[in-house]
């Protein structure tokens, strides 16, 4: 008799519990929604009230949420909260459009990921992308060097975000071009965040205004190069009344003492950055670059890269590295 009586109560209880659950005392009335931004946000934030409104609080159902807001890529995912009896908050996780993806005549907003957001979220101050194949919205980009792109372009600090025009590959690898037909050469899609850091600081350095590209691929040991005939400003490192003679002897002056970066500039050899590398000589994409004892002013004659708008970088006249402080031989003294 014990047991039948434990068993009759038991069943009682889930009864009423399964009662409780579906009924309209912990209905979910009150459906708060955040995250959301931009044009679409009424109709994602009217999608999920919809479902969150035949559900209660002690029954809720988060793949029905998602799923009311499938048709929406914006919404990369959604984290949900019951307040008993009648609240709910859902907080939206989106994934903004970084870049719009030009095929044929076709543009399509896409986000950091790769993932498709559809033309409705073109803006004109997103950077252009080149090439693949259009996508569905909702799916993800396939090309390789596109979600490489994508995913640098996707680390910009938010300062920068509205310097990016477009993004392509070139003869140094993923090449930004900036406002003003400025090149900044990452490579890859490596260490995004460093390469970002790097190039903002050799933005804020003097030194390098008027430079037509920076090279970047070695965080550590960045690169403002200028075009032939450019000369780049003085550092305030060296006098202003040095000769020409002096200048093209030593190659390289110092911008700056302590912790700030080193200045330097000269006639770029072949193809090459003319100081990129570590101090050891490497370069991050040949392995070489031109020995600390060599002039700055050797005569050899800049080899064209790449351009901001036609894909073709200017010639390489005097560059300068923003690195650790070193002086090479025959600097000034």
């Amino acid at each position: 008799m014990g047991l039948l009586g434990c068993l009759i109560t038991l069943s009682l209880f889930l009864g009423s519990w399964l009662w409780l659950r579906h009924s309209s005392l912990v209905a979910v009335r009150d459906v708060r929604v955040t995250g959301l931004q931009g044009p679409g946000a009424p109709a994602v934030e009217a999608a999920l009230v919809g479902a969150a409104r035949r559900m209660s609080t002690l029954d809720v159902h988060p793949a029905a949420l998602r799923a009311a807001v499938a048709p929406f890529p914006i919404v990369r995912d959604l984290q949900v909260s019951a307040a008993f009896p009648h609240g709910l908050h859902i907080r939206v996780i989106e994934q903004p459009p970084v870049a719009a993806l030009a095929v044929g005549g076709t543009h399509t907003a896409v986000a950091a990921d790769g993932v498709v957001l559809g033309p409705a979220l073109l803006s004109a101050s997103l950077p252009t992308l080149q090439g693949g194949a259009v996508a569905p919205a909702g799916q993800r980009l396939r090309s390789p060097s596109l979600l490489a792109a994508l995913t640098v372009i996707g680390a910009a600090p938010a300062p920068m975000v509205t310097d990016l025009v477009r993004a392509f590959d070139g003869p140094m690898g993923l090449t930004l071009v900036l406002r003003r037909n400025l090149l900044a050469y990452f490579g890859d899609e490596s260490r995004p965040h460093a390469k970002w850091l790097a190039l903002a600081r050799v933005l804020a350095d003097p030194s390098s205004a008027g430079a037509s590209y920076i090279d970047v691929r070695l965080p550590e040991r960045p690169a403002a190069g200028f075009a032939p005939g450019a000369m780049p400003p003085l550092s305030s490192g060296t006098s202003a009344n040095a000769s020409p003679r002096e200048e093209g002897a030593s190659g390289e002056q110092a911008a700056s003492g302590g912790g700030r970066p080193l200045a330097e500039h000269g006639s770029a050899s072949e193809g090459t950055p003319a100081v990129v590398g570590p101090s050891s000589g490497e370069h991050p994409s040949s392995g070489e670059h031109p020995s600390s004892g060599e002039q700055a002013g050797s005569g050899e004659q800049a080899a064209p890269g790449e351009h901001g708008s036609s894909g073709e970088a200017p010639s390489r006249g005097s560059e300068r590295s923003s690195a650790p402080a070193e002086e090479a031989a025959g600097g000034h003294g």
